[in-house]
């Protein structure tokens, strides 16, 4: 059994060093974005003279593929190019964060918080640890892509482990566990709004609970850590043992222990990061706070709160990283604290470069309305198979996690799905609330191997820091075990729960 088992082992990591070959020898991810959109135009131009005979579940008008090659279509494309980079989301998130982020960096803040940390952590225990923070980042939206996945990194290695392993671990919890989570995040409401507005299409009076699937999400965030676990110290860490890290790196905490200079900074930085926190709460608490939404809830859709999440991480990391370095004496004006900034600002003109590209590949791929017949056309499949429920909703998540390699934005996807795939099994007897669950796996299982992506190339820029030939197959390679671990383990999750009848949610059910 054990020569089997090895045999088995090593099967397994040569084909995942095969990914990472071949994902290393395509061109850099810039060029590759640069490719992508020249394929959308001329499959755009190929695919407008085609009458496709389907609706567009959007408009209730037929589908059309608009030609990107058309004198319209590229006068809008080079009239909207600034406005289309500006206002790409994961920009703004990223450089603000990075902001407060790389003050406490360069003050040696995060540096002597993760030595303290590690001091009184097991090693054994960092994985799971890492992989649950990262799972509850979820709540502060997009924030985890830049605090947890890199410091998933420095504490692996500060702790004397791969950090490639600690990126992977964090990536997965982040990006991987997208739809698992313990606390109620504004994407509840938000996919419950679709849903319900798709099931609404047959049954005009349906109403569903924005929580209607919080026990399924909450308790799959035991299955993720768990398996998310397994995969990092069983497959993913042992293979990359024998990927070998820079000479040069710089800028990283090691298991010294705090001289007296450090410890007192840290203290002084931490005591000002609570007094921040009870500022915050004490001005959330009140029923009239301003930080609350229209429906007087904190984290509801719209709420002024989630939307300040990423300036409220770029003021939680500023404040004890500039009280940090005055205490423990690393810097000694403000021209420190504007060289912090800028250093981290330096690390991310790569990042800012294929965000370029990215954002334009994605319009024009919106544009063209190529991900809307890839979608409807899928959907119109598999009703047309006639299947059983069980392998129905198998199909809805293997789908999802298909179109999910395309179009990355879960409510965006959700939005074109719905009004699909809700009525389309309501009429099959299955509730939108089943449909939902079916949905946020797929959705979540294959962010974690996709280059288009928005922070796909931002983990490849973290990866970088330790080997700088880590490219897209690296990061691919790292992060396929989890995508397949987590489709499998999930899709039996979620069939099992369906079997013993536990409610997915408040006010759910699992038959209409």
């Amino acid at each position: 059994m054990s020569n089997a088992g090895e045999t088995e082992s090593g099967l397994t990591r040569r084909a995942l060093a095969t990914v990472e070959r071949i994902g290393n020898k395509l061109p850099d991810p810039t060029l590759l974005f640069i490719a992508l959109l020249l394929a959308v135009w001329v499959l755009s131009w190929l695919l407008a003279y085609v009458d496709w005979n389907v609706t567009d579940p959007r408009t209730g008008e037929p589908l059309q593929v608009i030609n990107q090659l058309s004198g319209e279509a590229m006068v809008l494309f080079l009239s909207s190019m600034v406005k289309t980079f500006a206002h790409f989301h994961p920009i703004g998130v990223v450089l603000v964060a990075m902001l407060g982020i790389g003050v406490a960096e360069h003050t040696g803040f995060i540096n002597s918080a993760l030595r303290a940390m590690l001091g009184v952590t097991a090693r054994w225990l960092l994985t799971p640890m890492i992989i649950l923070v990262g799972i509850v980042s979820h709540t502060a939206a997009d924030a985890g892509y830049v605090l947890v996945i890199p410091l998933g990194g420095v504490i692996f290695y500060a702790a004397g482990r791969h950090p490639l392993a600690g990126i992977a671990a964090a990536f997965a919890g982040v990006s991987g566990g997208f739809s698992a989570n313990f606390i109620p995040s504004a994407i509840d409401p938000m996919l419950q709004g679709l849903s319900q507005s798709g099931a609404q299409i047959l049954d005009p009076d349906i109403t569903l609970n924005p929580l209607n699937n919080f026990f399924f999400t909450a308790s799959s965030s035991l299955l993720i850590v768990a398996v998310g676990w397994l995969v990092t110290d069983k497959l993913v860490e042992p293979r990359l043992q024998g990927s070998s890290l820079d000479d040069n790196l710089q800028d990283l905490p090691t298991m010294d222990a705090l001289d007296a200079n450090e410890r007192r900074g840290l203290q002084a930085a931490l005591c000002s990061m609570l007094v921040a926190i009870a500022l915050l709460v004490a001005s959330a608490w009140p029923e009239t706070s301003p930080w609350r939404g229209d429906g007087g809830g904190l984290t509801e859709l719209g709420a002024p709160l989630m939307g300040s999440i990423v300036p409220l991480i770029f003021i939680l990391f500023l404040l004890p990283g500039v009280v940090y370095g005055y205490t423990a004496g690393s810097i000694n004006s403000a021209r420190d604290i504007i060289a912090g900034m800028t250093k981290a600002m330096e690390t991310m003109a790569y990042y800012l470069v294929i965000m370029f590209f990215i954002a334009q590949f994605i319009f024009a791929f919106a544009q063209s309305n190529l991900g809307i017949l890839l979608a409807v056309k899928g959907a119109g499949a598999l009703q047309a198979a006639g299947l059983p429920s069980a392998v129905t909703i198998i199909g809805i998540i293997l789908l999802t996690g298909l179109l999910n390699l395309l179009i990355g934005s879960a409510s965006a996807k959700w939005a074109l799905l719905a009004p699909i795939f809700v009525p389309m099994l309501m009429e099959l007897g299955i509730s939108p609330d089943l449909t939902q669950a079916a949905y946020r796996i797929g959705d979540s299982t294959t962010n974690i191997i996709t280059p288009l992506m928005p922070y796909f190339p931002l983990v490849v820029v973290y990866c970088q820091r330790y080997i700088r030939s880590a490219g897209i197959g690296t990061v691919t390679a790292m992060m396929l075990p989890y995508s397949v671990s987590f489709l499998a383990a999930w899709t039996l999750y979620l069939l099992a729960y369906w079997a013993l009848g536990i409610p997915l949610g408040l006010q759910s059910s699992y038959s209409y």
